[in-house]
């Protein structure tokens, strides 16, 4: 059984490795080096002044987690927010994902957050480093097309694009 929790920053070790091969093997994120474990728990407890970090454990071992951060970080965006969410290789396609995303939602939404955003590598043709099962992802998750960048992210010798998905969670009064 998974369970869901707040992440804390001695996750840190954890989630790095499950973001790892990410960074090294995948087109999905466009970091180039794998951040410092170190690094990871600043990024974890900036995170948790605002906003929610979410772990998923099954039988206490780190699978996956997600996250929302800031968009674009000015006063007049906070009712918005960007949400990302990465899975353990072994755990993938469990609907590990849905539970965290909709987990997270759920607190977004309780914290007054009206629009979800992410940002999500997109290849014009897939290839061995990036399909587009993140886009179907976010679309079985509700979101929607709301912006394309073409060719704005260079790894491993080729050029991919960026979407931005959207969904709405909340009334704008």
């Amino acid at each position: 059984m998974t369970k869901l929790r707040e992440a804390v920053p001695e996750d840190a070790e954890a989630l790095v490795n499950i973001y790892a091969p990410y960074v090294l093997e995948t087109a999905i994120t466009f970091e180039y080096d794998v951040p410092e474990v170190s690094e990871f728990r600043e990024r974890i407890t900036h995170t948790l002044k605002n906003y929610p970090y979410i772990a998923a454990e099954s039988e206490g071992i780190i699978c996956g987690y997600a996250y929302a951060g800031a968009f674009v970080g000015r006063k007049a965006y906070e009712r918005s927010c960007e949400v990302s969410i990465y899975i353990a290789r072994d755990f993938r396609g469990r609907g590990l994902g849905r539970s965290l995303y909709a987990e997270l939602e759920s607190r977004l939404k309780a914290q007054g957050i009206l629009n979800l955003y992410a940002c999500i590598a997109y290849p014009e043709t897939e290839d061995e480093y990036l399909t587009r099962d993140s886009v179907k992802f976010h679309e079985r998750m509700g979101f929607r097309l709301a912006g394309h960048f073409h060719d704005c992210g260079y790894k491993f010798g080729r050029w991919y694009s960026m979407v931005w998905m959207e969904k709405i969670i909340g009334v704008h009064e």
